[in-house]
């Protein structure tokens, strides 16, 4: 059940500046103090346009979802799944990417992050699939047990670009199937 001060509600092509925002100001909530800051910016200036949330909202193999306060309707999380899998492990018939996951820290014990969650599970299944794949900075340790929590397990890793920086990831499984 949400929260009464806020709502997770599928996203579309309309909100991809407010996509936009929210992953930008998440990804440096998150990554401030730990990462470059001129790398986290272009980062995001690179990664978080709203050209690319609106072709994510658009395509119906993938699925966006937009956390927000209530009322005003003030962006504070995101998920985004996408069936373009970006990552270095065998891949299965049905497998769909957890491509992002953020909510602004404030939101953090909220039930936010377990009902964004919640919503791309179940937008995986309306789409068909049948096992949800992610990828965290290895340093990530509150996503790690977050994800954990969840029911996901490591099935492998990659590195990923933040800047001039390679950092190792881990990617995370999940499968669907009863």
């Amino acid at each position: 059940m949400a929260d009464p001060n806020w709502r997770v509600r599928a996203a579309g092509p309309a909100d991809a500046d407010a996509l936009s925002l929210v992953a930008s100001a998440t990804f440096l909530d998150t990554y401030a103090g730990s990462l470059d800051g001129s790398d986290l910016v272009a980062h995001c200036a690179a990664k978080n346009r709203p050209e690319t949330f609106a072709g994510w909202a658009s395509d119906p193999g993938d699925a966006v979802l937009l956390g927000e306060i209530v009322p005003g309707h003030a962006p504070v999380g995101y998920a985004v799944m996408t069936s373009t899998i970006d990552l270095p492990v065998a891949l299965e018939p049905g497998d769909i990417e957890l491509r992002r996951i953020y909510s602004l820290s404030r939101m953090h014990r909220s039930g936010l992050g377990p009902a964004l969650m919640q919503a791309a599970v179940d937008a995986a299944l309306r789409l068909g699939r049948r096992r949800i794949l992610l990828g965290v900075w290895g340093e990530n340790y509150r996503a790690h047990r977050f994800y954990e929590r969840q029911g996901f397990a490591v099935v492998g890793t990659r590195q990923f670009r933040v800047g001039a920086v390679v950092h190792d990831d881990l990617v995370y499984g999940r499968s669907l199937l009863p």
